[in-house]
């Protein structure tokens, strides 16, 4: 049993399903028609292929991190011993190889854009992390392709309201990673990474992390002034807004170690709203009222 849940921690299944549920919420912001088997079906692959390939990467990042891991996070499945190195690469191409299928049963574009994704996920985890800044952007590149990939699902190719979805993400999610590495400093400078806390300090890095989460916040006002999603985006939005402005706040005033751990956890909810505002502001699109 101990294995089993080794292999379900190694994946990250709630990466996974924020992973699939943007690709839900970047096709019904784009969505033409009102729900259809046909769509639904699309839909079911869209969500399958992003959680699938969320889970290869996130195999195969925990492969190439597994020593910096036995300093930074023991007790994940590869430095615990509840998994095997070789054991983690093996699962993450079977992962990928049925995350791949799924995108090609979807249509051709999407395959496309899966193996884009793929392929930006396996260079940041095998060489980008070590670059810091731009490694981090790589990661955000990840987070937010899903949204672009459903416009895809339902065949209306890249659109501006999606673009202002995936960037909101980007940014946040940027913020995320650059706030993960003050959490990750000590093993991170023990094998020569450059992110912006070992390369300028946890303050620096407290301070740029901040800076992005604010500009997420910032962005996500223009889909509503722009038309591009009903009054029903506002509320849930506003969750998120406030969420990213106060966690800005709290990383300034206190950088330590446990408190951007726990500020990194609330920034993934607030990404979680974000989200929901999208679906939310799109809903009249997706069920045809």
């Amino acid at each position: 049993m101990s294995r089993t849940l080794g292999y379900i921690r190694l994946v990250r299944p709630v990466n996974g399903l924020m992973m699939g549920f943007a690709v839900i919420v970047g096709a019904s912001s784009v969505l033409a028609n009102p729900l259809s088997i046909e769509i639904a079906l699309n839909l079911f692959f869209g969500f399958l292929t992003a959680f699938l390939l969320s889970g290869a990467s996130m195999a195969i990042n925990d492969y190439c991190d597994r020593e910096i891991d036995m300093v930074n996070e023991p007790q994940r499945p590869i430095p615990s011993g509840l998994v095997k190195p070789w054991e983690s690469l093996t699962y993450a191409a079977i992962l990928t190889l049925f995350g791949l299928l799924a995108a090609l049963f979807t249509n051709l574009s999407c395959l496309a854009v899966a193996v884009v994704a793929w392929v930006v996920s396996v260079t940041y985890a095998t060489k980008g992390k070590r670059t810091g800044l731009p490694g981090n952007f790589l990661v955000s590149a990840c987070v937010a392709i899903p949204f672009i990939y459903g416009s895809f699902v339902v065949g209306q190719g890249l659109v501006l309201k999606v673009v202002f979805f995936a960037a909101l993400a980007f940014l946040a999610n940027t913020g995320r990673e650059v706030a993960k590495g003050i959490v990750d400093i000590e093993g991170d400078r023990g094998k020569g990474m450059r992110t912006i806390a070992v390369s300028h300090g946890a303050k620096a890095a407290a301070y740029v992390a901040a800076l992005f989460f604010l500009l997420a916040a910032v962005l996500s006002f223009f889909p509503r002034l722009m038309g591009l999603v009903s009054v029903l985006y506002v509320p849930f939005v506003a969750i998120a807004d406030i969420g990213f402005v106060s966690s800005s706040v709290m990383l300034v005033r206190d950088y330590s170690r446990e408190r951007v751990r726990r500020i990194k956890s609330l920034v993934m909810v607030w990404m979680v709203f974000s989200m929901i505002s999208f679906l939310a502001g799109n809903f009249e699109s997706l069920w045809g009222q």
